[in-house]
This record gives C-alpha cells, structure tokens and sequence, in this order.
C-alpha cells in the first residue's frame, strides 16, 4: 500500500494539470480545472492515513460509491496512475447523453438495435416517429427518449452494450 506521502509524489509526478487544495483534518483533494464536466475534483479527500478517493465516471455503478468515487486505500501505483488518467479522460470530453440534440432526421436512420447486460439481459432500443423507445425483455416500455443519444447514454450508465 502506498503511504500519503507517496500518493501526493505520484499524483504531483504524473498530473502537473492537477491543483492540489487542501481540506479539513489534513486531507487534500486534487481539482482538474479543465474539466469539461460539472465534476472538477479527481482526487478527493485523500488522508494523512492513506485512504482516498478517485471520481470513478467512467466505471460501473457497482465499484463506486453514491459520489462516484473508487476508494484508493490499497491501490499499488501502476492502478492509481491508470486510474487517475481514465477519470481525466472521462471528465476532458462531453459525452453521448450531454451533446445537444441533434436534428430528428438524424435519428430516422436508426430503426432497432439490441442491447444486452453482463447478465445476459437483452433489451431492444427502438427508433420511431422521431423517439427511441426502450423495451425489456417482457417487451414493456421501460424508459423514452428525444434523441439517440440520450437512449445510448442511458443504456451505457446502466452498463448495457450494443449487440453486434
């Protein structure tokens, strides 16, 4: 496990774009002001007794907690660094679900499309009369959307993957 100390070295090391602020009870977080996202913290409450957080946007639900972060306590340096850079990654672009809407005729390429699960849910995603419709497996509507890409974005969120 890295120490405090070592944790600060590796983040100034290899994220001089990172603005170290210090917080209550000696913690530090760590602000990527380039953020294109409303999130600009990457690293929070990192503590002198080596617990932290990185915002982890781009992970599933599932390993972050209710804030999006990823506890860092027993993260070997190759981990964090990589761990780090995916989350700059994530907050340097807009994505699917942020663009602005697009023009409907865009969407009326798109007709259906099959998503599926980690569990092997599949869903359908279906485009018409200028929507894009989600259905389940029971083939209820589950969820409605203006664009396709707020329906992709929605779908991604909750872990699903377009079948090929």
């Amino acid at each position: 496990m890295l120490s405090f100390e070592d944790k600060i070295a590796l983040i100034e090391e290899n994220f001089p774009e990172l603005d170290m602020h210090e917080v209550s009870l000696g913690r530090l977080n760590f602000h990527f002001e380039e953020s294109v996202q409303d999130k600009k913290i990457v690293v929070y409450h990192l503590h002198p007794n080596g617990n932290g957080f990185v915002y982890g946007g781009h992970l599933p639900q599932s390993v972050k907690n209710d804030k999006g972060y990823v506890n860092i306590r027993d993260y070997e340096a190759e981990e964090l660094i990589a761990l780090i850079q995916d989350s700059m990654e994530f907050l340097s672009k807009k994505h699917g679900w942020q663009q602005p809407k697009k023009d409907r005729s865009d969407d009326e390429e798109r007709k259906e499309e099959h998503w599926y699960s980690h569990s092997h849910e599949e869903i359908r995603l279906v485009g018409e009369d200028g929507m894009w419709f989600i259905f389940d497996e029971d083939d209820a509507l589950e969820a409605a959307f203006e664009t396709y890409a707020e329906a992709e974005g929605y779908l991604k969120e909750a872990d699903f993957k377009k079948k090929k």
